[in-house]
């Protein structure tokens, strides 16, 4: 139930645009979005479910918008700056995306915590949701050895000193959006102009 399993989680998050997690009822939600409590508790099985698919969903579509910076046409400098501008601008404009990328949950967010044993929801949606969302430094890793397989052609073995160019730009990026420069707020000049003075720029 893909359409049901969206409008719920939409519900849920405009509901924490008001509310804070611990206050945000699943009667309420389900009510929003206009299906069953049943319904609810089927996609997701409980209110930490539907934490946990709120969050995975924030990482998958901050990932999605990865993916697509990494397709701007130009070089190293332009493709880690669109990626760059990206990171920051979701997490300026999305709790969850800026929480997943700092570690900094919050009283208000919800905080879902990895299950100790496999997952065993019978939506395979929600069987990935569960599995937790990924730490900090998992989602660094990713979106870092994505951008080198995108900017390496794909094929490894990867040169080493692209990792880091890759790695450093994504700081860069992820010091913006913890605290934005007096200087400047767009981070994409900065990540660009290290990028290129770097050697595997």
């Amino acid at each position: 139930m893909p359409a049901a399993r969206e409008a719920l989680l939409d519900a849920a998050l405009s509901a924490l645009s008001t509310l804070p997690w611990a206050t945000v009822r699943m009667v309420d939600v389900a009510s929003a979005a206009g299906f069953s409590r049943q319904t609810l508790y089927n996609e997701f099985g409980s209110k930490d479910g539907l934490a946990r698919a709120l969050v995975r969903r924030a990482a998958d579509g901050y990932l999605a918008g990865v993916e697509q910076a990494l397709e701007s046409p130009g070089g190293t400098g332009d493709r880690l700056a669109a990626t760059a501008a990206w990171t920051v601008r979701a997490a300026r404009t999305n709790t969850l995306v800026r929480a997943l990328l700092t570690g900094c949950w919050g009283e208000r967010l919800p905080r879902p915590a990895r299950l100790s044993g496999p997952p065993s929801s019978p939506v395979p949606a929600q069987r990935r949701a569960d599995a937790g969302p990924p730490t900090p430094a998992e989602l660094l890793g990713l979106v870092r050895d994505r951008a080198v397989a995108a900017l390496d052609g794909g094929r490894p073995p990867h040169d080493p000193a692209l990792a880091v160019t890759c790695e450093i730009a994504l700081r860069l990026a992820l010091s913006y959006a913890v605290a934005a420069s007096s200087v400047a707020t767009d981070a994409a000049p900065l990540v660009r102009d290290v990028v290129e003075r770097w050697p595997a720029g």
